[in-house]
Formats: C-alpha cells, sequence, structure tokens
C-alpha cells in the first residue's frame, strides 16, 4: 500500500460535520457491529512535531464511537457525549494510515457505551471509551 491508498472497504464518509470537514477526506467502513472511520494522516492533522494531533484523535474516537453506538442503535436514536476517555500510547506521522475501531460494549434506552483503539498503520495509538446519552430523535 502507497501513502495515497485508502484500505478495501473504505468509502467517503457520508456524516461531515463543520468541526470535521477541514481534515476531510474521511472516509468509513461499516460492519454489522460498528463504524470504522480512517484517513490517511497529512499536515493539517498534526502538530508542530509533525505527529498526528491529540485533538484530532480525540474528535475522532468521539465521532466514531458516536455513530457506532448510533449504527448499532439501527439510527432511531441521536447520542450525545457524557463523558470520554482516551489514553495516548504512541504517536503516528504524516503518510500513515489512521484508523479507529468501536466496539460498542451495550445499548440501553438512556445510555450507550463503547470503547475503540486508535491504529497508525495497524499499530495502537491510542485507545478511549465513553459514555453517551441516548436521546429519541423528533418525528
Amino acid at each position: 500500500m502507497t501513502n495515497t491508498d485508502i484500505p478495501d472497504g473504505f468509502e467517503r464518509q457520508s456524516r461531515p460535520s463543520p468541526l470535521t470537514d477541514p481534515w476531510e477526506p474521511i472516509y468509513s467502513k461499516e460492519t454489522p457491529d460498528a463504524i470504522i472511520l480512517g484517513l490517511r494522516l497529512a499536515t493539517p492533522h498534526t502538530n508542530a512535531r509533525g505527529f498526528a494531533h491529540g485533538g484530532l484523535i480525540a474528535a475522532l474516537t468521539d465521532k466514531a464511537m458516536g455513530h457506532s453506538c448510533g449504527h448499532k442503535m439501527r439510527g432511531a436514536y441521536s447520542l450525545v457525549t457524557v463523558s470520554m476517555s482516551i489514553d495516548f500510547v504512541s504517536s503516528a506521522q504524516i503518510g500513515q494510515w489512521l484508523a479507529v475501531e468501536t466496539d460498542v460494549i451495550k445499548t440501553g434506552s438512556t445510555l450507550c457505551f463503547a470503547q475503540c483503539f486508535v491504529k497508525a498503520d495497524d499499530a495502537v495509538i491510542a485507545r478511549a471509551n465513553a459514555t453517551f446519552r441516548v436521546v429519541p430523535k423528533k418525528a
């Protein structure tokens, strides 16, 4: 895989947001249980030292876990982040493929719990977990 290749199964995300618009293109891959987010790291994703910025990683984990909970609940609900924790265990550099892989732990009528690993070229660089408030969508 070259630095511009996108792994098989990923397509441009269908749920952009004003926060993540400057980081496009962001890709997603749907599985039966989650939405995996991915992007090829470039200069707009980095800090002054050229590593993936922690704020980027935190925002993508929040987005991936929330979308995965919504996917698991078949899109019938909106989700609002209640709490989130992240541990940075390594770094990622320009050109690497960054993927956020989520496990939905439990969905309920009021709360949803998820965890994820962030990988740079398949090496874990961060892990996160979050709790989301389940909000019925208005008709």
